[in-house]
């Protein structure tokens, strides 16, 4: 069974970004691991030094429920 997964890029607390939210993507899929790793190759890519603006500090994935299923750090990278 698919479930909507809530992918959320954080960044640092701007103006023109309540609560740091850079980006949000929804995605289905029958696992909060298969949204974890969509939501480390988000974060990846929101990290790359070409890309304009502040980098991405987190990524969190959120189910349908709200409830925080996934979570990483610019901190957690290694």
């Amino acid at each position: 069974m698919r479930e909507t997964y809530h992918i959320e890029v954080l960044g640092p607390e701007e103006p023109d970004a309540p609560g740091g939210v850079q980006q949000r993507v929804s995605v289905r899929t029958s696992s909060a691991e298969g949204a974890a790793e969509r939501a480390r190759r988000l974060f990846a890519r929101a990290r790359v030094p070409q890309r304009s603006g502040t980098a991405a500090e987190a990524v969190r994935v959120i189910d349908g429920a709200g409830t925080e299923v996934f979570r990483m750090s610019r901190f957690d990278e290694g």
